[in-house]
């Protein structure tokens, strides 16, 4: 029996993607659930899988082809078909256009298929000449090209810093670090407190946790909160849903898994989309200071960055202590700098203060 491979339904937001390679080629026998393709959409990376076990008769789509939701990709023909009393005859493999150079996308682990790096090794890099080459985007950097442009173009966007001393959170994470990864399996990192700092405080100033729909503020009254990860394809944000109800322990769970499925490509549509307000932190790669693009249509997002020991003014002396900048870049449509700079404020003395955090305060 021939059965039709389609591409699957993606989302609301997402209704094309690009098959980026063929797992199996035509004439080749598969099992049922067996990857045959990878499918890259703006957010993730999709792997197709043979509905039964057959032989892949026809391949109705060249790699590096765009595709839309539900189109045929390929036929099968089941193992009921090529069991019959006359055998099935196995049809030449569809001509297939191979593109003259594939999209930039880091290597993947063992389970993917190798993908090229963005400036890959070529002979006239070895000889030493003035060489150029073309290598087309990946959906994944489109996408954040375009985000970040619709958000530069739409939004009023401005920034705001504060410094926070992180010497009560460092001593409070030395004092239990320990206990709490014993009893919750998790190390007690740094952005759980900056979750529930920032959580307090978009409940203090919502204009924040809201966006701008033609002459209308939606307000969200709930608090799903994006994490910015760096994956080897590029920047993704998985949300944290219900972010205020979680616990120190669930937060820095979930943002592990987000990291290791980042990279494994395991993340869904469903985790990418959404979110109320965004957290980045460049402070992973060293970066002292910055100012974070919104993104859209968010009004608002929290930039952290590297904590570094700096002289400061304490009780009247000059001490030495751990200070980060933070940054919020928000968008002046609808917050006022004086909410916003007191949004900042009020981070900066929930982390200098941690015990508000525990106490709600």
């Amino acid at each position: 029996m021939r059965v039709e491979i389609k591409a699957p339904e993606l989302s609301e937001s997402v209704q094309t993607g690009t098959l980026l390679a063929w797992r199996k080629q035509a004439g080749e026998a598969v099992k049922r659930d067996e990857t045959i393709a990878d499918l890259e959409t703006d957010k993730v990376i999709l792997e197709i899988s043979a509905p039964a076990s057959g032989v892949l008769a026809e391949l109705r789509v060249a790699e590096e082809s765009e595709v839309r939701a539900g189109q045929v990709l390929a036929i099968l023909e089941t193992d009921e078909a090529v069991a019959s009393p006359e055998p099935a005859v196995k049809p030449e493999p569809a001509p297939m256009a191979k593109p003259v150079a594939p999209a930039p996308v880091a290597a993947e682990p063992a389970v993917q298929p190798a993908r090229p790096p963005e400036c890959p090794p070529c002979p006239p890099c070895a000889s030493g000449e003035r060489a150029e080459r073309r290598v087309p985007m990946t959906r994944l950097r489109q996408r954040i090209a375009e985000r970040l442009k619709e958000a530069q173009q739409t939004a009023a966007l401005l920034t705001t810093f504060n410094e926070i001393n992180m010497q009560p959170v460092q001593e409070l994470r030395g004092r239990y670090k320990e206990r709490f990864e014993k009893e919750r399996g998790v190390k007690l990192g740094l952005m759980s407190f900056f979750v529930k700092a920032t959580c307090q405080a978009l409940k203090q100033f919502p204009a924040l946790n809201a966006y701008v729909d033609g002459h209308e503020i939606v307000y969200h009254d709930y608090y799903d909160i994006g994490v910015a990860v760096s994956s080897e394809r590029g920047l993704v944000v998985p949300v944290l849903r219900d972010a205020d109800r979680m616990s120190f322990a669930e937060i820095e769970q979930a943002i592990v898994d987000f990291a290791r499925r980042a990279n494994s490509l395991e993340l869904t549509l469903e985790e990418l989309e959404g979110g109320t307000f965004t957290i980045s932190n460049g402070g992973v790669f060293g970066s002292l200071l910055s100012t974070p693009i919104v993104n859209p249509p968010q009004s608002g997002v929290l930039g952290l960055h590297r904590i570094q020991d700096r002289p400061i003014a304490e009780n009247g002396q000059v001490v030495i202590r751990p200070m980060m900048y933070v940054a919020l870049t928000y968008d002046h449509r609808i917050v006022d700098g004086r909410e916003a700079v007191s949004f900042l404020k009020a981070i900066k003395d929930d982390l200098e203060d941690p015990a508000r955090l525990l106490l709600e305060l």
